[in-house]
């Protein structure tokens, strides 16, 4: 019964999921149309890309038991999809110069993205290698990856924090979209229940933790 359960929540979870990743479509949209990425940063789309990296490995049977968390890896490897295409578009539009407000200097924001993602492969790479031929249970596996996981998921709902500034300076609420904000506190609640459905220790306190951090963001 629990067992069916939890397989509905996981579906009504991706579908919830995924809405989140396609979320910022309507702001790319605008990007190509403009020919401009303005003044939105690209940091949440990069911690968010991690994330999802981080959590569809979790998910995968190398790191899971079988494919018990095959809603989460499903779901996380459309949501790599997603991210990495607002990334490419990103780094596409991009301008090479921008005037950096603290550091005075221009640099070129599309070699900075490049390198932040460049230093998030990287680091998959050897959570991926660790986890894979360092630890030898799923039990240590998930405990390693599950505690990656919870870092990086605690970073992607607060990546928005980013955009405060501009919504102070512009009184405006277009770089915080309500959307993204709902979907975010959903797709907690959603996965939490999933956790504790599953006695998912890692899932449960990741997503009750970002549902926290929705919470104080709205």
């Amino acid at each position: 019964m629990v067992t069916s359960i939890r397989v509905i929540v996981g579906i009504i979870g991706s579908v919830v999921c995924v809405l989140l990743y396609a979320v910022p479509v309507l702001t790319f949209k605008r990007v190509v149309k403009e020919a401009s990425v303005g003044e939105f940063s690209c940091v949440p789309y990069i911690l968010a890309l991690f994330s999802a990296f981080t959590w569809g490995w979790y998910g995968f049977p190398i790191v899971s038991d079988g494919w018990e968390n095959l809603s989460l890896f499903g779901t996380c490897a459309v949501g790599v999809l997603f991210e990495a295409s607002f990334v490419v578009v990103y780094v596409w539009f991009a301008p090479r110069d921008k005037k950096n407000i603290i550091c005075r200097p221009a640099f070129n924001l599309q070699k900075s993205v490049v390198l932040m993602v460049s230093l998030v492969v990287a680091t998959l790479c050897v959570i991926v290698s660790l986890s894979s031929f360092v630890f030898h249970t799923h039990h240590m596996r998930k405990q390693f990856v599950g505690s990656i996981g919870i870092v990086t998921s605690i970073s992607m709902y607060s990546a928005p924090l980013v955009a405060v500034k501009q919504v102070i300076l512009t009184k405006s609420v277009e770089f915080m979209p309500f959307y993204l904000s709902l979907f975010s506190l959903l797709t907690s609640f959603t996965w939490m229940l999933y956790g504790i459905l599953g006695r998912d220790p890692y899932l449960t306190q990741m997503q009750s933790t970002a549902e926290s951090s929705q919470w104080c963001d709205n």
